[in-house]
């Protein structure tokens, strides 16, 4: 190395160091969320029996993140299939008025694994109105217990504010698979091998690390676009991003390691249905994000933080008659009779059905240089694609399955194609409908607006 190029990097490191000394405080917890009974699975409409067995402990986990005005942000990750507007609304409510927190800084996160416990009425017709009362019990028993957990653990993580380093990376993980362009799936390991895997993908691997002032890694919260369907046995586990997290925590011992699912709605882990390929993947992408935190790539983030939040009326297509609802129950197939009755139920009670849905957008601006946009639902990767090609490229990280998971999110491209992304999968989440055609555009409108530059 020449002295001046020597010389560069001394000052590199020296403003690294400065700025990323400034005044960020964080903190990290995590605690167990397993369920203690063996209570029914979420994910699959084809089981019949409850969990029998453990793989891995499932968590929540927080990281709290302070800027040098005192604005704070709080990522909560969950290894969950997904948590409905009722959960999240009532575990906001309870650290607003616990900790003082407003809407626009809480994002709530899950990773969609689907070899965890049905959560609450999340895919109600799926799971929670065809089972038995003794199940139905020990589900909302769950989803009580769970809330507590996670407004506890924020607190842990409150308590745990401390000076600390913050800076971010992209790494890059290459098993997500386009699940609607590759079928059948047992094509797909020849295909990809003769380079002619089909339609788009999101390889992004983002990386936000906490370093302590000692500079030892205290957390890192990373993300990756694609479903948590390795599994699909009877057993609790957190498929390949509960593995991703375990390894990471085991090569850094004392960090708390955070995963969120990006937009991978319309992604598979291809091949799949092995543990040994779950314990495959989480260690790929554990090693995607190491290498961000070992190679010098960690860029360092100012000490600022902004955090916006908005549900947006989005438009549902023509809905169903009530002759249509009452024909719907009669039907063979019990989901859809399920969410039938459901409906006939709410019309019953002098409750129309709505038209639109109130959907959560939110937006994080991380040291002027991160666009962390949290949306609701099962998002498609045409979302992220479409943001980060209109935005910031990778320092836009987009997550789905946050704050209120309650049905898949087309893009139009998708919408117009149809199939179970496309609108086949509403009658597990229980909307009546399918998505009106400006979904995509009233979402990507109001992510934009969110991030606009303050007048």
């Amino acid at each position: 190395m020449t002295r001046s190029a020597l010389l560069v990097l001394i000052v590199s490191s020296i403003q690294f160091i400065a700025s990323a000394e400034a005044a960020w405080k964080a903190g990290v917890a995590k605690t167990n969320i397993t369920p203690e009974r063996f209570i029914c699975m979420s994910g699959y409409g084809g089981r019949d029996k409850p969990a029998n067995g453990k793989l891995t402990e499932l968590w929540a986990k927080a990281a709290v993140l302070e800027d040098a005005s005192g604005n704070r942000g709080v990522i909560i990750t969950l290894d969950l299939v997904g948590i409905d507007r009722t959960l999240s609304q009532a575990v906001c409510n309870s650290l607003r008025e616990q900790y003082g927190l407003d809407r626009a800084q809480i994002a709530i996160c899950t990773s969609h694994t689907h070899t965890g416990p049905v959560v609450g009425k999340n895919l109600a017709p799926l799971h929670y109105l065809i089972l038995d009362r003794e199940q139905q019990v020990l589900i909302d028993e769950y989803a009580a217990g769970l809330q507590s957990k996670i407004v506890s653990v924020v607190g842990d993580a409150l308590d745990d504010l401390r000076p600390s380093q913050l800076s971010w990376g992209n790494g890059r993980a290459t098993f997500a698979v386009n699940r609607r362009e590759n079928k059948p799936y047992d094509k797909a390991a020849q295909w990809r091998t003769a380079g002619t895997l089909k339609g788009p993908i999101d390889h992004d691997v983002p990386v936000l690390a906490i370093h302590g002032e000692a500079g030892e890694l205290r957390g890192v919260v990373f993300g990756y676009a694609c479903h948590s369907t390795t599994l699909s046995f009877t057993q609790w586990s957190g498929d390949y991003p509960g593995y991703a997290q375990i390894e990471l925590e085991q090569l850094h011992p004392g960090c708390v390691a955070m995963f969120w699912a990006g937009c991978g709605a319309d992604q598979n882990p291809l091949p799949r249905s092995t543990v040994e390929l779950a314990q495959h993947y989480g260690r790929r992408l554990a090693d995607a994000v190491d290498s961000v935190l070992l190679t010098s790539e960690l860029l360092p983030l100012a000490d600022n933080l902004s955090t916006s939040y908005a549900e947006i009326d989005l438009p549902l297509a023509e809905l169903p008659t009530k002759e249509q609802i009452e024909m719907d129950a009669k039907s063979t197939d019990r989901f859809v009779a399920a969410r039938a009755k459901m409906f006939l139920e709410q019309l019953a009670g002098g409750k129309p059905l709505s038209s639109t849905y109130p959907y959560p957008v939110q937006t994080w601006q991380i040291g002027g240089d991160i666009q962390f946009i949290t949306l609701g639902g099962e998002v498609v990767v045409d979302y992220a694609i479409r943001l980060k090609a209109e935005l910031a490229g990778t320092k836009t990280w987009v997550a789905g399955y946050a704050n209120d998971v309650m049905a898949y999110i087309p893009s139009r491209r998708v919408l117009a194609e149809g199939g179970y992304e496309g609108g086949g999968a509403m009658v597990y989440y229980g909307l009546p409908t399918v998505w009106a055609p400006e979904v995509e555009n009233a979402i990507v409108a109001e992510a934009h607006q969110q991030l606009a530059p303050k007048q």
